[in-house]
């Protein structure tokens, strides 16, 4: 009898063990359960190449010549890069404040709304979705296709159709691998920003070559040129400016960042003045072997001096110029599906762009809309007319974003600013953006400026229906709308997170 109680007492035991590792199973199984929200996956490396790998694309490597043909002159050609990377910092030092004090993604979009309200944050969403984020892809994959498809086409110009095809399937591509996961979006991401520096080291190496070889003779009368009025300047820094675009990058995915307070500040003070050597040494680089003359009549200016500097192993310059195109789509499109998953989120457009994927924690439907909106920019002949001229439209909400720092400053004193910048920087920056959008209003007016104005402010029309009337007509059908589409692609509703 005691045996058999011994033996009982140890079974109860053995059984009491094994529930208890049972609970402990499932204890450590529930607490491996995600939220159904974006997951924080990008570190500061990450950011720093999403950053630099946004900002520079084809532009410094295919047609950097804009600020030269304003400015008339070596020197002021290279002052100007240098002035627009200082001022490109000073917006960016205005960010890192609303970043870490609103710690949202969608990046402009949620300072707005909490600056000035929703209204404002619609016209943004409105003209920055529907128009600058998908053309923006959409050029940049047009680019891509250009110098992917010419080695094909030695003795003539790629076709038309060739181009737009291989340009779709770049952007089928993108928003592919940006559906399937966070971490590869981002590894790619690295990889291409690590090529494009890698190229841009090149051509700085071979200047620096040529300098030590006395290549000099366009540098000895650099500032000897045509006197500069006040408009050149301001379309010179205009375009400079635009090839520093993108410097906000990092703010649209906030909720996504590692420990934003820390990360996003160190992000944004390595990439910018990284990005500004790069744009100065790569334009000195330049004029080391080509003249004013040759700048402006190449195609190609990076191509040009691969030729002239790096044969035969010239190449490399088409070939990571594809890598560059082809990595800024990749950014782009990373950073637009936030937004468009924000704006959705606050009930600005569909509901269903809202939703992520519980399988991949993807906005799998924002992204999916942004490539089918740039699917249609890619379709018309010439989109760059549009897109030169609304992007002007870019300035009013980066004055409006300087603006509404300073207005927060004293209506919203109780929030949490881990960094605070002085506040002459973003009043400096309220005045060159206003001064960014009248500049070439004044000195090259033009009838497309009147219709970006009145698209911009078309938005109006569907935010009274839509948002403030909220007409009972579409709710009901987009009701079984976003239940089939949800059904179709998967996805869910994010969770409400503390």
């Amino acid at each position: 009898m005691e045996m058999d109680e011994d033996t009982f007492r140890r079974r109860k035991e053995s059984h009491n063990g094994s529930t208890k590792n049972s609970m402990d199973c499932q204890t450590k199984s529930t607490q491996n359960i995600k939220a159904t929200v974006l997951q924080r996956e990008v570190g500061l490396f990450s950011g720093v190449c999403l950053i630099v790998g946004t900002m520079i694309g084809s532009g410094i490597f295919i047609s950097p010549s804009s600020v030269l043909l304003h400015t008339g002159a070596v020197g002021p050609c290279l002052v100007v890069w240098a002035a627009c990377g200082v001022l490109a910092m000073l917006g960016a030092l205005c960010l890192v404040e609303l970043g870490t004090m609103i710690t949202k993604s969608g990046g402009m979009f949620s300072y707005l709304m909490e600056a000035f309200g929703s209204i404002i944050a619609y016209l943004f969403s409105w003209t920055t979705v529907m128009v600058l984020k998908p053309s923006g892809l959409a050029i940049l994959t047009l680019s891509f296709a250009k110098y992917a498809s010419t080695p094909f086409y030695p003795e003539c110009t790629p076709p038309v159709v060739v181009n737009k095809c291989l340009a779709a399937a770049a952007i089928v591509l993108i928003v592919g691998v940006n559906c399937f996961s966070v971490k590869l979006a981002s590894y790619v991401q690295n990889f291409f920003t690590a090529a494009k520096l890698f190229i841009i080291a090149v051509i700085v190496g071979g200047g620096i070559v040529m300098l030590a070889q006395g290549k000099t003779e366009n540098f000895s009368n650099a500032f000897d040129g045509p006197s500069l009025s006040a408009g050149a300047i301001g379309l010179a820094c205009y375009s400079g400016l635009w090839a520093y675009d993108g410097w906000d990058q990092l703010n649209c995915i906030t909720e996504e960042l590692k420990n934003p307070n820390r990360n996003l500040p160190l992000a944004i003070l390595t990439a910018i003045p990284l990005v500004s050597v790069c744009y100065v040494m790569v334009n000195v680089a330049y004029f080391t072997v080509m003249t004013g003359a040759d700048v402006l009549g190449s195609p190609a200016v990076a191509v040009t001096f691969g030729d002239r500097v790096l044969y035969p192993l010239s190449w490399i310059v088409p070939l990571f110029v594809v890598f560059s195109t082809i990595g800024a789509a990749n950014g782009s499109c990373f950073t637009a599906g936030r937004l468009v998953y924000v704006s959705g989120r606050e009930g600005h457009i569909a509901k269903i762009l809202s939703y992520i994927s519980p399988r991949n924690y993807t906005p799998s439907p924002a992204l999916l809309f942004n490539g089918f909106l740039a699917m249609c920019y890619i379709m018309p002949a010439d989109i760059n007319t549009l897109i030169n001229y609304i992007s002007f439209a870019q300035w009013i909400f980066n004055g409006l974003t300087a603006l509404g720092l300073i207005r927060m400053r004293f209506t919203k004193k109780e929030l949490y600013r881990p960094v605070k910048v002085p506040i002459v920087i973003p009043a400096l920056m309220v005045l060159v953006s206003c001064y960014l959008v009248v500049a070439p209003i004044l000195y090259e007016p033009a009838l497309e400026y009147l219709y970006c104005t009145i698209f911009i402010f078309s938005g109006l029309i569907f935010y009274y229906f839509f948002i403030y009337r909220k007409v009972k007509w579409a709710l009901r059908l987009m009701g079984p709308v976003t239940m089939h589409l949800q059904l179709l692609m998967e996805v869910v509703p994010p969770e409400k997170t503390e």
